[in-house]
């Protein structure tokens, strides 16, 4: 893919959109495009917004195994209720198997040890979805205020090395604005959600680092 966006330019007139305009533009590309969610806390909020543009995007979820039953309810609510067109990736070993042979999941304290297991549940297996939909466009639910390293992104990123263009169009959002969202239309809130692969809530998973 040539890259042909003012990326600069870009980000500066989206900068006081509201998401729903954002993901507006990023359809206006006219690129094969894909939003992926880890059904977390206000994930309803992209999925209806996405979902309202265009019904028929494929929906991706790397299902790591380590859900709560609350995660996979409220997973199994939005996509009947938003009639989303899902696609749920999986490790190649199972939690159960994990820990019974493998120890389950190790500490963060393990670095390197911590880093395979987040390559095995959560890196494989996006990169086999991103294999299989080979996206020229990838909406994200990732915020600014999320984590020091998100702080350093913006709405529109390009993978350097694929030309995968990253669209965020919640990035400047706060979770206040998320709520009022969410209240608003009437939709629920993911409270029982855990990653594993994060551990503490400003740590990176992996999917987002080196795409700017």
């Amino acid at each position: 893919m040539t890259n042909t966006l003012d990326f600069a330019s870009i980000n500066q007139e989206l900068r006081e959109k509201h998401p729903v305009e954002i993901i507006r533009w990023a359809l206006s590309l006219e690129k094969k495009t894909i939003v992926t969610t880890n059904f977390g806390p206000h994930e309803a909020a992209i999925l209806h917004m996405t979902a309202e543009q265009d019904g028929k995007m494929p929906v991706v979820c790397v299902d790591h195994g380590y859900n709560t039953e609350a995660t996979y309810r409220f997973a199994e609510d939005l996509i009947q209720r938003l009639s989303l067109d899902m696609h749920y990736f999986t490790p190649k070993v199972t939690a159960k198997r994990r820990a019974t042979v493998y120890g389950g999941i190790p500490s963060i304290d393990d670095e390197a040890a911590h880093d395979e297991f987040t390559r095995e549940v959560k890196l494989e297996p996006f990169g086999r979805a991103m294999s299989e939909f080979a996206p020229e466009v990838w909406l994200t639910a990732i915020r600014k205020e999320q984590t020091p390293f998100r702080d350093s992104l913006d709405i529109v990123t390009q993978d350097i090395t694929t030309g995968l263009i990253k669209v965020a169009p919640l990035f400047y959002w706060t979770e206040l604005d998320l709520e009022e969202y969410l209240v608003e239309h009437d939709l629920p809130i993911e409270e029982d959600y855990n990653d594993p692969t994060k551990v503490l809530k400003d740590r990176e998973c992996g999917l987002h680092v080196g795409k700017a």
